[in-house]
């Protein structure tokens, strides 16, 4: 039996890919699963080294022919055949449209539409304002914000915005607030030790990440009472020393100690090829007696 050919709108493969990884993003802004996530971008690298035009295939043999593409399944093909019949994907646009409105707010860990409404009040209204309000104080002073909702909703921003919101946290001043160097770098010490042997959670950051792969380990612990979040450093800094495998970034995210600090292997001087916590080296040099310098080698060595 021949089949029909059917009418279709001519979309190349590139703008096809470029969709499934678009709507990647978004998901994974608005909280989906990491492997939903990783179903969208095994699809659209497929399709972007698939030499025949999906349209011809489409044109040819319909959705059983975008089946038979590796990595595309169902759901995923149906969604790219509405695309070659109508021009336009229904399912990006409704995330465009709930990543433009305050509906976003309401995949934040316990946030409702009722307290989404307070945040947007307060003239937030991205995830980025809400990691900033959270980071300066601002989110803990809406109704309903406890320590724990605020908290949460740090650990979640953490993981969706990716490194890139990390390196923006302000840097404690007061002694007397900063979490120890034996905590950091105890932390620092578990941190390496579980990416090592591929036990934490990967997210995919935002920069440095042309493929959009889930690849940066995020280790979140306690010490103390105190909530921290470690990840190696994803900055252009450390990616051209050829630090992303050493460099490692812990904050913590409670009020009362809330700020950055950085996890190196000390270059030279009597710290050389020690972990230290940057600017913190006299603390760390007064721990490293004390305690007899007992700690991992690098990754990969």
């Amino acid at each position: 039996m021949v089949r029909k050919l059917v009418s279709i709108v001519e979309v190349s493969n590139s703008d096809v890919a470029g969709m499934l990884e678009e709507m990647a993003r978004l998901l994974q802004l608005q909280g989906a699963s990491p492997f939903r996530l990783a179903a969208y971008r095994r699809a659209a690298a497929t399709i972007r080294r698939t030499e025949e035009p999906l349209a011809r295939l489409f044109e040819r043999e319909g959705v059983a022919g975008l089946l038979r593409l590796p990595a595309v399944g169902t759901s995923l093909a149906k969604k790219i055949a509405e695309v070659f019949r109508q021009g336009r994907s229904r399912p990006l646009e409704r995330l465009r449209r709930r990543q433009a409105t305050g509906d976003l707010l309401t995949t934040l860990p316990a946030v409702g539409p009722r307290l989404a409404e307070r945040i947007r009040q307060r003239g937030i209204h991205s995830l980025e304002e809400v990691w900033a309000a959270a980071r300066d104080g601002r989110l803990r002073r809406i109704e309903g914000f406890g320590r724990k909702r605020v908290q949460a909703v740090q650990s979640s921003l953490a993981a969706r915005l990716g490194a890139e919101a990390a390196e923006h946290l302000p840097v404690v001043t007061a002694k007397s607030e900063l979490p120890s160097v034996a905590d950091l770098l105890d932390i620092d010490e578990e941190y390496r030790l579980a990416a090592r042997g591929g036990k934490l959670p990967r997210v995919a950051p935002k920069r440095f990440n042309p493929t959009e792969a889930a690849w940066l380990p995020i280790l979140r612990t306690e010490r103390g009472g105190r909530h921290f979040l470690a990840h190696f450093d994803n900055s252009a800094r450390s990616h051209e020393r050829g630090h992303l495998a050493d460099w490692v970034v812990i904050y913590c995210t409670d009020k009362a100690a809330f700020g950055r600090s950085l996890v190196i292997t000390a270059p030279s001087g009597p710290l050389r090829g020690r972990r230290v916590v940057k600017s913190r080296e006299r603390e760390c040099q007064e721990h490293g007696l004390e305690t007899g310098w007992v700690q991992l080698p690098l990754l990969g060595t």
